[in-house]
């Protein structure tokens, strides 16, 4: 929590819930919560406040990344121009052969002083190893670690939810505030009908939240509709049968029972309107991961489709091994310049859609809108600040497009998450970056040599 009252000051102040103020402020108080937003004279500081000049910058709310493996980050680089399923198998090997338990750690946190360098607060990570539940409190972050289960033979689907429950009956019991936990039952092609239908009803019953890679790719469609493609000969080298399971793999989700869990569905790439419908029916949010998606050469989701159908979607950057970067205001650039490509419009994800899609419906889709997303009094003071004065971003003439279509990753300047300073003057404040540079050395040159 802040010592005292902080009024932080700057050029424009984009509230998200308001239009944006010239010559703004933000009042955090000493519970860590916003006081007031204003014009930078409205707003009276208490004697004892602290006043923070940011200068040319545009002050807004934390950015919500909704899909990322902090845990992968030791494979930044290392995966390209790959196959999907090489992609996977070479992951999944490298993994198995190069890593150990404590490697996992480092890799989380070093992800971690990259998203608070680039104004991040909010972290959704899906993990196996769940090495972000410790990483994000360390850093003071707030987030959901949505911890993995696998398991595509039905056989062993008993086995695969008791690890899980005695996992996350374990970590619930350090969840706080900021940082909870959930399931991820992965994919279709990794998890079995049977251990899809038990982590659903186990996620219902216990009131966890789910998040599932799901309509990610050709392979997985094949699969599910035709039990064939890429992942078939595998799954039946292993004795593992690869019938018909749905028409698409949001009717085979319906069918199992997941949707009634309101995941959080991860791509959604290859959806129709009948998948749409039924997204929007049972309360789904989505995790949009534009370059990830394209990278891996998956296509462009529908994302206008999607909004039109009321479903809320939120941004992600997906891990590192699949984009290279978590700098979301790249990615929500992007991602306006692939879907006014698809859909041949130039007024589709505007500047303030950009805004909105970074905080608030990132929020919104993970069920934390109540505290952060808008700069509005009594909400948490999860903040960013991402400076304006730069040669490739000025003049600016709209704050929104000046941040999201100027300015990157590295402009921020500032990064606090319920009032605390997680970042500023160029410092990481929680996590010791010169240590993590060094540690990660040590494993990543394994991955390198178990990768060939």
């Amino acid at each position: 929590m802040p010592e005292r009252v902080t009024i932080y000051r700057a050029a424009w102040v984009l509230p998200v819930a308001a239009e944006p103020l010239r010559d703004g402020a933000v009042m955090v108080g000493r519970d860590g919560r916003i006081a007031a937003v204003g014009p930078r004279l409205a707003l009276e500081a208490p004697e004892d406040a602290e006043i923070v000049e940011l200068g040319e910058a545009a002050l807004m709310p934390g950015l919500v990344n909704v899909h990322a493996h902090p845990e992968l980050s030791l494979f930044r680089g290392a995966l390209e121009d790959l196959r999907f399923r090489d992609w996977i198998l070479r992951l999944v090997g490298a993994k198995r052969t190069a890593l150990r338990d404590e490697d996992y750690d480092v890799a989380a946190r070093w992800s971690l002083v990259e998203c608070l360098r680039a104004g991040i607060t909010t972290v959704a990570a899906t993990e196996s190893s769940a090495a972000s539940f410790g990483a994000l409190r360390e850093a003071g972050m707030r987030g959901v670690v949505y911890r993995e289960v696998f398991g595509p033979d039905p056989a062993i689907a008993g086995e695969s939810m008791a690890d899980l429950r005695r996992s996350v009956e374990r970590m619930r019991r350090d969840e706080t505030e900021l940082v909870r936990i959930g399931v991820s039952p992965h994919a279709p092609y990794t998890v079995s009908d049977r251990l899809f239908t038990a982590c659903a009803e186990y996620a219902r019953a216990d009131a966890l939240p789910m998040a599932v890679h799901a309509a990610e790719s050709i392979p997985e469609r094949d699969l599910v509709t035709r039990g064939e493609g890429d992942f078939a000969p595998g799954l039946r080298a292993r004795s593992i049968e690869t019938p018909v399971r749905g028409a698409s793999t949001m009717e085979m989700l319906d069918r199992l029972g997941v949707l009634d869990a309101r995941p959080l569905l991860i791509h959604c790439v290859l959806v129709e309107y009948d998948d749409l419908v039924r997204m929007a029916d049972h309360g789904c949010a989505v995790a949009h991961c534009p370059v990830a998606n394209a990278r891996l050469g998956h296509g462009i989701a529908p994302y206008a489709e999607m909004r039109e159908a009321g479903i809320s979607v939120g941004l992600g950057t997906d891990s590192v091994g699949s984009n290279n970067r978590q700098d979301l205001l790249e990615e929500a650039r992007i991602a306006s310049l692939l879907h006014r490509g698809r859909v041949a419009r130039y007024d589709v994800l505007s500047p303030t859609d950009l805004l909105r899609l970074a905080t608030i419906d990132g929020a919104r889709a993970l069920g934390v809108d109540d505290r952060v997303g808008t700069l509005e009094p009594g909400k948490d003071a999860d903040l960013c600040a991402v400076a304006l004065a730069a040669p490739h971003v000025r003049p600016v003439h709209d704050p929104a497009a000046a941040v999201f279509h100027a300015a990157r990753g590295t402009d921020v300047t500032l990064t606090t998450v319920k009032g605390r300073v997680l970042f500023a003057n160029g410092v990481v404040q929680t996590l010791d970056e010169a240590a993590l540079a060094e540690a990660v050395m040590d494993p990543a040159a394994r991955v390198r040599e178990a990768l060939g």
